[in-house]
């Protein structure tokens, strides 16, 4: 069998042409790690299509080399290496020796001269050698046993592709960089000498530098343009071409602690890769390192094909699982959870909705490697007997009632739910993994329970898919064997546990959010639970007639829209509506998508609709289609068949600021700015005898920035419960309170709003529809009449810009993994969510202590109401209809007190038998 050939890698070329090439791409602490991955990309194909072969991954060393003494201005124009790119480097080295491949970093040579002499030794040898790279120079080392491929290419270079690619052999490859020079290494060539210009002369004379010099009278005759004047040029800059020559000479005797027997790829470290992949965030070959499935591990071991073995997971070959079907061992788990200061449970149920979900067993674990399984209701064909249901649930209602024991788990929310169902409170201290790791991070990662093993553990855990199926076939737990269902049950609760056990200290380390996680989010599970199971009643006969109304309206539009386009097509189809739009109606093309479409993107239709009739009418009927199929027609089947109710899921690890997000129906994007999404809102409605009052912080973001800026203009007017945007546009537009105008009043609310929230004069001006000089007077006015808002967001930029993230009034943190993006846009966006997210995180602080305090007021039973919803910065209640008024005082006063700020908390409130009449 012939030998498989030695690889030598261009790490530094590819490090180079990933970071330009691919997308930025970071870690959730910031850390940049686009060109890492580029180039393990690459390396793992070349393991993957040399199996057997030698390699080394050839990097170039810090400081200078002989070339730099040979010519001080060598690469002297090169910017240096972006802040972006550097950081990368070490990762990189890490994780190419991780893989077991050999890494050669040489000072005083370049890694061009290390792959030229290893290159160099295996011709000498008879050897064959693919050299990896995108570097053109290499071309010169192309001989009978030297290859080129660039792997970001599908490119490979024997001796025939270079002259095919450059009309040059590689042995005059050298001479035409000498005469051309190279603008990125700055080597000077000869000046006037092209591309073109270079190739003609070494074709022509068919010679390198030498042949050329040898004969100058020749060059006059050869037929391309310029060359009866090139002989002067040659002469005059003799000097710089051979000094061009030697620069652009690849070494093949350099000095090496290798040969190339000492090339052979080693065992991959399994155990550094995985924290490699960790830190890196790496998760696709993190889970399918885990797996035993990665590309470039697997394949190859000590330069030899593996066959194909499974890898089991370290924690479950470490873990003991018990399977709980008698009594005995049930009072034994049930004695030692009595006795426990804490542990973890999990329910496995039937549905992901909290009002239908059934029991069908319950994972337990108190220490880590040891987790039981008690199956409950397990009903495929030969299922084995279980245990009763309602007995075991009744064996365990007082130890989760218990209030001194602390109950772990991940999103407890869902499983407190589900037990309340079964008249059980869960009681005691909570710990969720799923908030904890929110807490510490919110845009670190998903926060569900798989990719929490993945980042923290560095663990793949079984997937639902993998025992239930997917699609339409997929069984529910009930349907699942034993044999499968257990190991589920018990990997979820002895990794939910060992999270906690590595979440909890990492949360304790940073600032206050220990605080956060315990006063706010961990209070707030029971109080959401309480809300959902709540409900709130929905008219469904309304509801219907809207749908029917917008039906109506939606088919004139349709027959608006054929009108003024001259034709049908279908409204609802990007590609018909562009061909329309700026084909045939010749509107102009405001911006394109990314494969350079133009766009009929919402902000470019209502951007068109100031001007022109169509993007309009197409606004319109997208809004309408949009509610009819999101909310009139879609809520009536949420309709709980027992409660009668429409019961949403709140989450709490959604979003990045700490606000709560709605799901099923989704609350928070309820329209209110149009009739038509006012009357959605007028069906949500209270029970006979009862009223809704709807409880709304009044401009909580522009107090906060009011509290976090400590502006002095700004604490006046709202300590004197001025209208803070009759203010703003008195300063602004240099005019008296009693005197301002509706609509400079609307133009200030417009900077009032857009300024927290890190608007542009451009921003500014589109919003206003005025020029972007008159934008920029009115900020700059706005800042000179409050300029303690300027200072703040010049102080929060640099904070955010030297710690990575910004904090709220609460102690909450916002990382910002772009803040030092090299990228301006990026940048930016980074530098206008540090503006906003102290305010929006800490408004979204507020009203969870205010669902907090006011959800243990009402558990004390002085008013007949149910907390039913909560909408960004309102509160919505069904109170009994005799105790309205005395109610409304009193959760005013509990919500004002939620919060100290240098400012007045207002709460505004009102009533009515629908959500819309309560405002």
């Amino acid at each position: 069998m012939a030998r498989a050939p030695i690889v030598l890698v261009d790490g530094s070329s590819y490090l180079y042409r990933a970071f330009h090439a691919l997308p930025p791409l970071n870690a959730s602490n910031g850390q940049p790690t686009g060109a890492v991955k580029g180039v393990l990309n690459m390396l793992k194909r070349l393991i993957k299509d040399y199996p057997r072969s030698p390699m080394a991954v050839v990097f170039d060393a810090p400081g200078k080399t002989f070339r730099d003494e040979m010519y001080s201005e060598y690469k002297s124009h090169r910017p240096p290496m972006p802040d972006d790119l550097r950081s990368q480097v070490q990762p990189l080295h890490d994780c190419v020796r991780a893989l077991g491949l050999p890494l050669l970093c040489i000072e005083g040579v370049e890694a061009d001269d290390v792959i030229g002499t290893l290159a160099f030794h295996a011709t000498q040898a008879g050897r064959d050698a693919v050299i990896s790279t995108g570097d053109k120079d290499m071309a010169q080392l192309v001989n009978a046993h030297i290859t080129l491929v660039n792997t970001m290419k599908d490119e490979t270079l024997d001796e025939a592709g270079v002259e095919a690619k450059f009309g040059l052999p590689p042995s005059l490859i050298i001479d035409y960089l000498a005469l051309m020079g190279d603008k990125v290494d700055n080597i000077p060539g000869v000046p006037g000498v092209g591309e073109k210009t270079a190739i003609g002369l070494l074709q022509g004379m068919d010679g390198g530098l030498d042949t050329i010099y040898g004969d100058l009278d020749r060059v006059k005759t050869l037929g391309f343009r310029g060359a009866k004047t090139l002989p002067k040029k040659l002469e005059e800059h003799r000097e710089q071409a051979y000094l061009s020559y030697q620069l652009a000479t690849i070494k093949t005797d350099c000095e090496l602690p290798v040969g190339l027997d000492d090339l052979e790829i080693a065992h991959p470290d399994r155990e550094k890769l995985t924290e490699l992949y960790q830190a890196l965030e790496f998760k696709q070959w993190l889970s399918e390192l885990l797996d035993g499935r990665d590309e470039g591990v697997d394949d190859v071991k000590g330069g030899e094909p593996v066959a194909d073995e499974a890898v089991e997971p370290a924690a479950s070959a470490a873990r003991e699982d018990h399977v709980i079907t008698d009594q005995k061992t049930l009072g034994a788990w049930l004695a030692r959870l009595r006795k426990a200061e804490r542990f973890c449970f999990d329910l496995e149920t039937t549905s992901l909705n909290y009002m239908e979900a059934e029991i069908v067993g319950v994972g337990l674990c108190l220490e880590a490697g040891e987790a039981a399984y008690i199956p409950l209701a397990h009903d495929y064909l030969d299922a084995p007997s279980q245990l009763d249901r309602g007995e075991v649930l009744k064996a365990l209602k007082p130890i989760l009632e218990d209030a001194k024991a602390v109950k772990i788990g991940q999103n407890l929310k869902y499983d407190i739910s589900v037990l309340a169902n079964y008249d059980i409170t869960v009681a005691g201290p909570l710990a969720d993994t799923m908030l904890a790791s929110y807490v510490l991070n919110s845009t670190a990662t998903r926060h569900d329970m798989d990719s929490l093993a993945l980042k923290y553990l560095g663990e793949k855990t079984i997937s639902f898919e993998e025992i239930a199926g997917k699609g339409v076939k997929q069984l529910t737990f009930n349907q699942i064997a034993l044999e499968q269902a257990a190991p589920y049950a018990c990997e979820d609760v002895d990794i939910t546990l060992r999270l906690h056990d590595t979440l909890r200290p990492l949360v304790e380390k940073e600032g206050r959010l220990a605080d956060v996680l315990d006063h706010l989010e961990l209070p707030l599970i029971k109080v959401i639970s309480r809300i959902e199971r709540n409900g709130v009643a929905i008219d469904d006969e309304r509801l219907h007639r809207q749908s029917q109304q917008l039906e109506a309206r939606i088919r004139e539009l349709e027959s608006e829209a054929y009108e003024l386009a001259g034709r049908e097509f279908n409204l609802g189809s990007p590609k018909q509506l562009g061909e329309i739009l700026f084909n045939e109606l010749k509107i102009p093309v405001l911006k394109k998508t990314p494969k350079g479409a133009p766009s009929t993107a919402e902000a470019v239709l209502e951007e068109l609709a100031l001007d022109y009739p169509l993007p309009k009418v197409i606004m319109q009927h997208r809004g309408l289609s949009k509610l009819k199929s999101t909310y009139t027609d879609k809520l009536p089947r949420l309709i709980d068949k027992a409660s009668k109710r429409v019961h949403t899921s709140y989450h709490q690890a959604v979003t990045a600021t700490g606000r709560l997000s709605s799901s099923d129906p989704n609350l928070q994007n309820i329209p209110i700015r149009t009739e038509e999404g006012r009357k959605i809102r007028q069906a949500f409605v209270a029970r006979p005898g009862y009223k809704i009052v709807a409880a709304d912080y009044s401009q909580i973001e522009l107090r906060i920035m009011a509290h976090l800026s400590e502006d002095k203009g700004l604490l006046e007017a709202f300590a004197e419960n001025r209208d803070i945007h009759t203010a703003t546009a008195a300063e602004v537009f240099g005019t008296a309170l009693d005197k301002v105008t509706s609509d400079q009043r609307r133009s200030a609310k417009a900077i009032n709003f857009g300024l927290i929230y890190g608007m542009s004069a451009w921003g500014l001006s589109r919003q206003l529809h005025i020029d972007r000089g008159q934008a920029q007077t009115y900020i700059d006015r706005y800042f000179d009449r409050y300029p303690g808002v300027a200072r703040y967001m010049e102080r929060i930029r640099t904070q955010a810009a030297e710690d990575g993230y910004v904090e709220t009034v609460l102690g909450r943190r916002l990382y910002l993994p772009e803040i030092h993006s090299q990228n301006r846009a990026r940048r930016q966006g980074a530098e206008r969510t540090a503006i906003n997210a102290p305010m929006q995180g800490t408004a979204a602080d507020i009203i969870k202590q205010a669902m907090i305090d006011v959800d243990a007021w009402l558990e004390e039973g002085e008013f007949d109401a149910l907390m039913v919803m909560q909408v960004h910065d309102e509160l919505v209640f069904e109170v009994k209809e005799a105790q309205v008024e005395a109610f409304i005082k009193e959760v005013q006063k509990r919500m004002q007190g939620a919060a100290e700020l240098k400012v007045p908390l207002i709460v505004e409130a009102e009533t009515g038998d629908n959500w819309d009449e309560a405002h």
